[in-house]
């Protein structure tokens, strides 16, 4: 097995540029993962391993025996590099504050619309139009996986979906949803063109969203907190829907309101 102790080792910079650069990680179609639970999710969505980095001192020998079980298990047949790195070296690459002492490159997904597989015949499927905070990405795919939604569409991306913050704060989610990236137009194009119902949060001409039926196939379309949905999106709306506020303010964070309005929508399904 390898052993890499010096920071200044050219693959290990190079695993810098891939952390915090998303130009490099578009580049190489490479990411990098870190943590147990992450590398597990991912190896769960059939995500590749090119290389599992592991710091023994906080991740045993003994853990890396059961993690290289789960990749021979994966659905991915593929030889994964084991390499085995110094303090140091972990630190450098190391994202969060909590240490588990593993990490692992991996090759990206596409993420294309066309290769969005729907497979039941009323789809429930949340869509963000040009999210910028990672948090708030996280957040939205934490909930989207909670409500096993069958579909997450990023409208317009400002940020790579392999962003460690993403990755972190959607504890691994990023892994576990079915995602498609790409532009406001050519999304309503398929959403129509699967006979999809959009139902935009929206303040103009809106109702109150429990009183429509998400039973059907549906898309539920969140904007951002500072401007909300283009107009694109509004007048291809099947129907503008709301949460009444009962205090001062207007809107609600995005992660929030989308919890929101997917819960109704999975609520009318257990009921129907």
């Amino acid at each position: 097995m390898k052993t890499i102790s010096s920071p200044q080792n050219t693959y290990i910079k190079e695993l810098v540029q891939l952390k915090d650069k998303s130009r490099e990680r578009r580049k190489t179609g490479t990411f990098l993962i870190e943590g147990k639970r992450e590398i597990s999710l991912a190896l769960k969505g059939e995500y590749t391993l090119d290389t599992i980095l592991f710091y023994p001192e906080l991740f045993p020998v003994e853990d890396l025996k059961h993690l290289t079980e789960d990749v021979r298990l994966s659905a991915v047949e593929v030889q994964t590099n084991m390499i085995e790195i110094s303090k140091e070296v972990y630190q450098k690459l190391a994202y969060r504050d909590t240490t588990e002492g593993v990490l692992a490159v991996a090759k990206s997904k596409s993420n294309r619309l066309d290769d969005l597989k729907l497979e039941t015949e009323h789809p429930l499927i949340l869509v963000a139009e040009a999210p910028e905070k990672p948090g708030n990405i996280g957040a939205i795919l934490r909930t989207a996986d909670a409500a096993n939604v069958d579909a997450v569409i990023i409208a317009n991306p400002k940020t790579d979906l392999y962003n460690p913050n993403i990755i972190r704060s959607s504890v691994g989610c990023v892994f576990t949803n079915q995602i498609a990236t790409g532009n406001t137009t050519e999304i309503i194009q398929f959403l129509k063109k699967q006979n999809i119902d959009i139902y935009c949060a929206a303040l103009q001409a809106s109702i109150e969203y429990y009183t429509q039926d998400f039973s059907r196939a549906t898309a539920i379309v969140v904007g951002t907190e500072a401007t909300g949905l283009s107009d694109e999106w509004l007048d291809n709306s099947t129907q503008n829907i709301i949460i009444p506020m009962q205090g001062e303010i207007d809107s609600m964070n995005v992660s929030v309101a989308a919890g929101i309005l997917i819960f109704e929508a999975k609520r009318q399904r257990d009921f129907k």
